[in-house]
C-alpha cells in the first residue's frame, strides 16, 4: 500500500519538495521556479521535482499516497484552485493546480493551501511553534505573508487570514506587488527590494548588489545576494534592510497589539538567511509600538528553516 506523502512549497523563485513516511523525511529536493511561460510551465516543474524526489529516495512513482502543495495566493481548498498569485508565472489568473499536478503525478489525490499558511502548519506541528496556542508566523521572501494560530488552531478565515504583507504601513507609498501602495511587503518582500534597489541604480545610486549577482551566476537578487552585500556593507542594500526593518517592525506591532500573542515566528527566504540577527532588529523596531510593552511576544526563528513550507504541506496531505 502506498505510504509516501510529498510535501511541495512552491515559490517565486524555488521548487522545494520533501517526502515523509510517518515522521520520517525520506527525501528533500530543490529546484528553481520557471521564470517565463506560463501556469503550465510550473505545474510540470512541480512534477518534475516530485518525482526526482521519488527517485532520489529509490521510490517508485506508486509509493506516492498523496501530494500537499502550498502556493502564494488566494487559494480555494475545496477547488483545489489557485489565483491572484503575482510572483509566480501564470498563477495570477484561476489556475487549477490540484487537478492539473494530480494528472501529471498518475492520479494521485493533491491538497492546496497558501504557502505560508503550509509553512505555519509545518512550524505548529513539528518545529518552532510546537509549545505556543497563539503566535502568528512570517515569512519574508520573495513577497510577505503570514498565519495566524489562534487557540492551537490555524486561523483560515474566508481564504486569507494572515496576509500580514498587504497590511499598510505607509499610505501612498511604495508601489507593491499587488498593484496597492504601502503595503509591507512594497518595503520588506524581496522581489520589490530588488525593484527598488533597480530605480535607485538607474538614478545613479553605486551599489555591488548586481555585481554580486552576476558574479554567482544569478538573474535576480536572491535573500543570498542580499546578505552577501550586506556583508560587504553595501550602502544602499544597508539602506533597503532598514526599510524592511521598519516596516516590519509597524506592522508586528500592529499585529501584535490586535492579538495579544505569545509568539512571532520570522522565517522564509530572507528571513531564514539573515536569521537571528535581523529577527533582533526587528523585535527592536517593534518595541516602541507594542502597548503592553512589558509583555512583548517571544521573536523567533524558524526552526524548520527553508523547509517550513514542505513539510506543513506534507502535513496537510496526510504526513
Amino acid at each position: 500500500m502506498p505510504d509516501v506523502i510529498a510535501g511541495v512549497d512552491l515559490g517565486g523563485t524555488k521548487i522545494q519538495v520533501v517526502l515523509l513516511r510517518d515522521q520520517q523525511m525520506l527525501a528533500s529536493e530543490r529546484g528553481p521556479t520557471p521564470r517565463s511561460g506560463g501556469a503550465a510551465d510550473v505545474i510540470q516543474a512541480v512534477a518534475e521535482a516530485v518525482t526526482g524526489a521519488l527517485e532520489t529516495a529509490g521510490l517508485e512513482p506508486g509509493d506516492l499516497r498523496a501530494v500537499g502543495i502550498g502556493s502564494p495566493g488566494e487559494i480555494d481548498q475545496r477547488a483545489g484552485t489557485v489565483s491572484r498569485a503575482a510572483n509566480v508565472p501564470g498563477f495570477f489568473d484561476t489556475v487549477a493546480l490540484a487537478d492539473e499536478l494530480s494528472r501529471q503525478l498518475g492520479g494521485v489525490p493533491v491538497s492546496v493551501d497558501n504557502d505560508v499558511r503550509a509553512a505555519v502548519r509545518g512550524e505548529h506541528q513539528r518545529g518552532a511553534g510546537r509549545p505556543y496556542r497563539n503566535f502568528l508566523g512570517v515569512f519574508v521572501g520573495t513577497g510577505v505573508g503570514g498565519g495566524l494560530v489562534l487557540e492551537n488552531e490555524l486561523r483560515e478565515g474566508r481564504g486569507a487570514a494572515g496576509e500580514i504583507g498587504h497590511t499598510v504601513v505607509k499610505d501612498g507609498g511604495r508601489e507593491c506587488s499587488c498593484k496597492r501602495r504601502g503595503c509591507l511587503e512594497a518595503y520588506a518582500g524581496r522581489g520589490r527590494i530588488e525593484v527598488r534597489a533597480r530605480e535607485l541604480a538607474k538614478q545613479g545610486r553605486h551599489t555591488e548588489l548586481f555585481d554580486i549577482m552576476r558574479k554567482h551566476d544569478r538573474d535576480r537578487v536572491t535573500s543570498g545576494v542580499i546578505a552577501k552585500a550586506l556583508d560587504k556593507g553595501d550602502e544602499l542594500t544597508v539602506e533597503l534592510i532598514d526599510d524592511a526593518v521598519w516596516a516590519l517592525g509597524l506592522a508586528l506591532a500592529s499585529a501584535q497589539n490586535l492579538l495579544d500573542l505569545e509568539a512571532i515566528i520570522v522565517g522564509g527566504g530572507l528571513g531564514d538567511r539573515l536569521g537571528r540577527p535581523f529577527v533582533d532588529r526587528i523585535a527592536e523596531s517593534m518595541r516602541p509600538h507594542v502597548f503592553v510593552d512589558t509583555d512583548p511576544p517571544a521573536m523567533l526563528t524558524t526552526e524548520l528553516g527553508d523547509l517550513s513550507g514542505a513539510v506543513g504541506a506534507a502535513v496537510l496531505a496526510g504526513g
